[in-house]
Parts: structure tokens; sequence; C-alpha cells
């Protein structure tokens, strides 16, 4: 009697199942639909795919007017994505996710000057089509040995920086040789792992499977590349077989065995393997293990029925682009992440939220077993997640972060651990009135109020928040602050008799008489909201929780200034900033003006100060009085005047 067992990893991987699902797909919709080379290497699949419409073309030359084309799964270069657009055409690319990840490495890498070696066979598609993102700048070596003729031949001369990238179904076995081969810490020298890993996986488990089996039957296309490769891998340990389908086993003339392994290529799909192994344990000599086959047919047929909505599944990110995730569910369904189930954050992209490789929780949100596709949220269980968070954090009254998303009706709102959490415009921590806009992108704290169970939605508020911060600051303020201790705080607002500064959780105010040593009609000549001073405290009133506060430096006091360095009897040049009926008033520094008597402009008698003077005029005086104690300073033209006429008498008598 004859043991049968199926490898785990067999038939359709993951690219070739999505592939051929979106021809089918597109046909059942009634599409014309042309696939740019046969979209998978098994002629049974690309037969029933023409009986049912679809066309194979080899070039965009062949597209017909109304066609939508499909890029297989081994993709292609640059060269044909520019084609199509121009030739109009509705396109579906279909390139595997991983093959994909190949294309943008090596054009990066291109890009960065380094010269692409792609382990692989040059004359597979997608080796071709990774060739078509190098810009000229690459080798395709199939071995290690090819490989060490590149390095003893050619590297010392070569002079650039090295990017290794493999076929996705390159023989692993040769892989490992082929960095056996390779400059260790070579900063020159990068080296991806791109080999699929399905393919991974099915080598991995064919080659067990053959260690301990008599026989091996590979099943797949002649033209299958993995499948060759499955080959190779078993003949290392027992005879093996390579069939397309079951009627091929009639040719084979098989030896008893006791123990009989069967793995199949990623372009055979599973009802050829099904009919094999019917075949096989319908055969005489052989017995196959039903519980084997039942598993085996189970994991088949049940696929498609293990996974249903609202369900919580775990999943594998397998690929990640600029609007979704693609995950392996370990079913042959296609597992779907969209950026909206991924996140709520606009800002984000997928690639910023999951990684390759990164196993994640899912709810199922839409099954489509016509189409093997499953749409999956990772968003919802964040969700699900945050609001037992959120629930506990109202509970506790734990203060959270966010930043604010939207402004909605009334408020504004932002989303926290997946639960979106609606701020009212009285509870921002905002002046009535004011913009909402500004709290835009703006990370704040707030506390979780109500909580809608039905709705897993919340209210929150910053401004409780921001009152608790000021009572604690206020409370340590009060412990400790005294008369003439310094501060530095920002300007917060504005009034016409004043500026308000925040210490630190608590307000003072600047009186506009404060803000500066010369006359000011308002604080927004010498200060803006969101200005840096540093002010001290003139007078604390605790009764009334009021806090005054200085600006104005002694040293910057401008009679302080103008007594260092002005006597009597000086002669400074001034400028009139006002008239009055008894006279006009000059600036002789910033911040001190002195007084021109009228009887003082000129060496005449003056009716009318207008008639002599006007704002704005720049005039020679003489300081003929300071008094520090009313702080008044009396000037004069006349007195020039006359000690001009003076020294002219002089220099007349001298004559």
């Amino acid at each position: 009697m004859s043991k049968v067992t199926v490898a785990k990893s067999a038939g359709f991987c993951f690219g070739v199942d999505r592939a051929v699902k979106m021809v089918y797909g597109e046909l059942e919709k009634g599409t014309r639909v042309a696939t740019l080379g046969p979209i998978i290497h098994n002629q049974g699949v690309v037969d029933d795919m023409t009986a049912k419409g679809a066309r194979i073309i080899s070039s965009v030359d062949e597209l017909e007017e109304g066609e939508t084309v499909v890029i297989r799964s081994h993709g292609v270069d640059r060269e044909v994505y520019r084609q199509i657009e121009a030739k109009g055409n509705r396109m579906l690319d279909a390139t595997c996710p991983f093959v994909s990840r190949i294309h943008h490495i090596v054009s990066e890498k291109t890009k960065e000057g380094y010269f692409i070696l792609i382990a692989g066979d040059k004359d597979h598609p997608e080796v071709q089509g990774i060739v078509g993102h190098c810009d000229q700048n690459y080798l395709v070596f199939k071995d290690n040995v090819e490989l060490s003729d590149f390095f003893e031949n050619s590297y010392k001369k070569f002079g650039k920086k090295l990017a290794f990238v493999e076929q996705t179904t390159y023989n692993i076995v040769v892989w490992e040789k082929c960095l056996n081969v390779i400059p260790k810490n070579d900063p020159d020298i990068f080296i991806a792992d791109t080999i699929c890993s399905a393919t991974d996986a099915r080598q991995s488990d064919a080659a067990e499977l053959a260690k301990s089996s008599d026989i091996m039957i590979v099943v797949g296309g002649r033209h299958s590349s993995n499948t060759v490769k499955l080959y190779e891998v078993c003949s290392r340990y027992c005879k093996t077989y390579h069939i397309e389908n079951s009627d091929e086993l009639h040719s084979l003339n098989l030896p008893d065995a006791e123990r009989i392994g069967i793995t199949a290529g990623a372009s055979t799909p599973a009802y050829i393997i099904k009919e094999v192994q019917t075949k096989m344990t319908e055969n005489e000599n052989l017995t196959a293990n039903m519980d084997e086959d039942i598993d085996f047919a189970q994991a088949l047929d049940e696929s498609f029925k293990k996974i249903h909505t609202g369900e919580k599944v775990k999943g594998t990110v397998v690929a990640v682009n600029n609007t979704e995730a693609i995950v392996d569910l370990g079913t042959k369904h296609t597992g779907y992440v969209a950026l909206d189930d991924l996140t709520d954050d606009s800002t984000k992209k997928p690639g910023d939220i999951v990684s390759v490789g990164d196993e994640i929780d899912l709810i199922v949100i839409k099954v489509n077993d016509a189409e093997g596709t499953v749409a999956l949220s990772k968003r919802k269980v964040d969700e699900q997640a945050g609001y037992e968070n959120i629930l506990k954090a109202k509970e506790e009254g734990t203060v959270l972060e966010g930043v604010v998303q939207h402004v909605v009706n009334k408020g504004v709102t932002l989303t926290v651990q997946g639960v979106r959490v609606f701020i009212p415009a009285s509870l921002t921590g905002l002046p009535r009135g004011a913009e909402l806009e500004q709290l835009l992108k703006q990370k704040v704290e707030f506390i979780v109020i109500e909580v809608t169970e039905g709705r897993k939605r919340a209210v929150g508020s910053i401004k409780a928040v921001q009152n608790a911060k000021k009572a604690e600051a206020q409370a340590k303020f009060w412990e400790t602050a005294k008369v003439g201790d310094v501060f530095t705080g920002k300007v917060k607002s504005l009034t016409s008799f004043g500026a308000f500064v925040d210490l630190g959780g608590i307000d003072g105010m600047v009186h506009i008489s404060e803000l500066s040593w010369k006359r000011i009609k308002h604080p927004s000549e010498v200060v803006s909201v969101g200005d840096t001073l540093e002010v001290y405290i003139k007078d604390l009133d605790r009764e009334a929780n009021r806090i005054s506060l200085g600006f104005k430096k002694a040293e910057d006091n401008p009679w302080e200034i103008f007594k260092a360095n002005y006597k009597v009897g000086d002669v400074v040049k001034a400028t009139i900033v006002s008239i009055t009926n008894f006279g006009a008033f000059a600036q002789i520094i910033d911040g001190v003006d002195g007084l021109i008597h009228i009887s003082q402009i000129a060496d005449r008698k003056v009716e009318n100060v207008k008639d002599v003077l006007s704002v704005g005029d720049v005039v020679d005086v003489k300081i003929i009085d300071i008094d520090t104690e009313s702080k008044r300073i009396s000037i004069s033209i006349r007195a020039l005047l006359e000690d001009q006429a003076d020294d002219d008498a002089a220099e007349d008598d001298a004559e």
C-alpha cells in the first residue's frame, strides 16, 4: 500500500491567483480583454480564457480600440506602460506585488549610480521586465558560476557600486551559493532579498517532502520557471517526474513506491492537482492516503468559505502601494486593505502604517467569492481597541493627545486610537468667536467627557485640561510669587489699556504706561500677540487674583539717558513735535521733549508760533534750564541768536 502526500505549498501563488481572477472578473463583466502575453504558464487556463473571449497579444501594437489590456503578473518594462498610455487603452496592472518591489528597487538603485546584477533566466518575461527598469545598467547571471566569472574578470575594472536582486522564482539553493561568491561587508554592494516568500515556502516544502518520499510528481507548465525549479529541487532527493496534467500520468512508467509526494508550480490550478491525485489513487498499484486527500481537497474547496463578513482574522502584509496594502490570509482569497481602512489620518500613506512582512489583525468587511477577494479593515480593529481605551480614559480622567483634523459645525474633530472625538467650540479653549481653523493640524490635549457607545464616538474638552493646568499653575504661582520677581512670558492678548502676558498658566497685565517710556496710543505700537517679553511683578492683589507687571527698564529710561549726556548751555538739534499757543515742544532724544516758549522762538516778538515753526522742523536750540524734579526742560532758539549776535559784535570790535 502506497501513501500519497501533497506538499503544503502547492498551486497558485498570490500573484498568479490575483492575475487570473482579474482576467476572469473582466470577462464575466463582458469586457473585451487582451493579455500582454499568456497570463499564466498553464495552457489549460490560457485556452479557457481564450474560449471565453480573451485575446493574447505579444505587443502593444496589436491592441484594438476599446480593448482592456492586462499586464500579467510577470510585469513589463517602463516603455510598455508609456506605449499603452500613448495608445489610449484602458489598462489593468496585474504585476505581482513582489515583482513590482523589484522594479522599484532597481529603478531607485540605478538613479543612485548602482550597476544592477539580476539572478535569473534572461529569457524569462519577469527578468525581461526587470531589465526594462535598469536603464541598460545591468547584468543577468543564471548561477554562481557566471557570478564568479563576473567577479574574477570584470569587477575589479568595473568601478561601480553593485545592487543585487533575484527573480522571484529563483532557486533558493543556487542563490545561497551565489551569496558565498559575493564579497562580504563591502559598503559598495547592496543585496536585496527578492525571492518570493511563496516561492521560498514552496521549494522548502517540496524539498522536505522529497526527502521522505520514494518518488515525486511535480505538476505544472513546461515553460513555468518556478515549476522547473521545483523539479530541480525534488530531483536532488528522489526520483522525480514533471507533468503538466493528469493525462500524462498514463505515459509514465512509475515504479512501485511506498511513499509518493506531489507538488505543483505557482501556475497550476487546484483542479489539476486534484485530478492528478485522484487518478493516482485509481491506479491499481497505488493506494492513496485518503486522510491526506480529504484534508487537501477540503483545504482547496473550503478556502473561500472560511472567511465571513465581520470576522476577525490575521493576515501577513505581502505588498504595499500608494492606495492599499495586500494581505495573505492563508487562503486562496486575495486580501485588500484600502487606505481608508488602514487609517483615517489623511496625511499618511499605507507604507506609513504597515510594512511587508507585518502580521496584523483585521476585520472582514466584504467577501467576494466570485472574484476571490476580501476587503479588510485594520482601522476597525484599532477602533475597537481604541474605544475600550477611550472608555477607560473617561472613567479615569486621563489626559489624551490628538491632532485636530477637521473643523465641523460648531466644533472640531480629531481621531485618537481609531475613535472620532468631537470637541465643541465652547470647549476648545479659544475665545468666543475665534476662528476654529487655527486649531487645524495642531496637537492638543483633552479629556473625554462623554462617550456614545452605539456609535463609538466621544466628546472631549480641551478647555478642561487648560483650566486644570491653569488652576495648578495659579496655585503654585501664588505660593511663591513676590513683587520684583522676573518672568519670561508670551503676549496673549492686547487691549486698549495694556497687554496680557502668559506667565506659564497664569496671566498678568502690563499697563500701557508700562510698555514704553514714550507716549503711545495703543500697546500694538510696542508689542504683538505671541511676542516673548521679560517682565517683572510690580504689584500683587491676591484677593482679586490680579497681577500687575512692569516692562520698562530703568536703564532704558530716556530721562536718565538725557541727564547723563546733556547740561544747561548745550546746543542740540531738536525736532518740533507739537505746537501750542504758548510755544512749541521739540524732541531732543527719543522720549525727552523740551519747551521752546513763544518768547524764545526768535529775537523779535512772535504773535503766532505757526508763522515761524511747523511740526517736523529740525532746529538748533540751546538748553537754558533743566528742572530735574519736575522733569521739564526749557530750550531756546532766541538764546542762540543772541549768542551769535554777541559773537558778531565782538568780531566787529576786534577789527
